[in-house]
């Protein structure tokens, strides 16, 4: 499986991906679809801010500025999102392990993630990738229900 930079022509595809999760799970707290993501996009592309996709965009995975102050700027907020239909096939953890190997060559001091509970699989692949938790934040989101936000750091 070839991983690589996504490029403006992926993007309807990551959009799709993207989407999915906003129409049928509480794991992102987008309430309506997007229709494009280009200005989204532009905040990618130069390190350590990243969009990695696989070969066939079946998933993708982030890197992205933290908090907008100056002395955050090596931290990112890292994200993975897989097509449910390549769930469970491992390309999470690909795309995740291609994105914070960029990281670390890149000198990021701290990878952050925010997990929408519950997510065990999400949980389970931070947890592998070397994340620890460091707190939960209770009832932050309201989608359907509300929603605890469980963090994670690696670095």
């Amino acid at each position: 499986m070839d991983i690589r930079e996504a490029t403006e022509a992926d993007l309807p595809a990551i959009t799709g991906i993207y989407n999915s999760y906003v129409r049928h799970s509480h794991v992102t707290f987008d309430l309506e679809p997007f229709a494009d993501r280009a200005e989204w996009f532009g905040h990618y592309g130069t390190a350590p801010h990243w969009v990695l996709v696989d070969d066939e965009v079946r998933g993708y995975a982030t890197s992205s500025a933290w908090r907008p102050k100056p002395a955050y700027r090596s931290t990112v907020e890292t994200s993975v999102y897989v097509a449910p239909a390549a769930v469970g096939q491992g390309l999470g953890r690909a795309l995740y392990d291609a994105l914070l190997t960029r990281c670390d060559e890149a000198g990021v001091h701290r990878c952050v993630a925010g997990i929408a509970l519950p997510n065990e699989a999400s949980v389970a692949l931070h947890l592998a990738c070397g994340f620890r938790p460091v707190g939960t934040f209770t009832e932050v989101g309201f989608k359907g229900r509300w929603v605890d936000v469980a963090w994670y750091e690696r670095g």
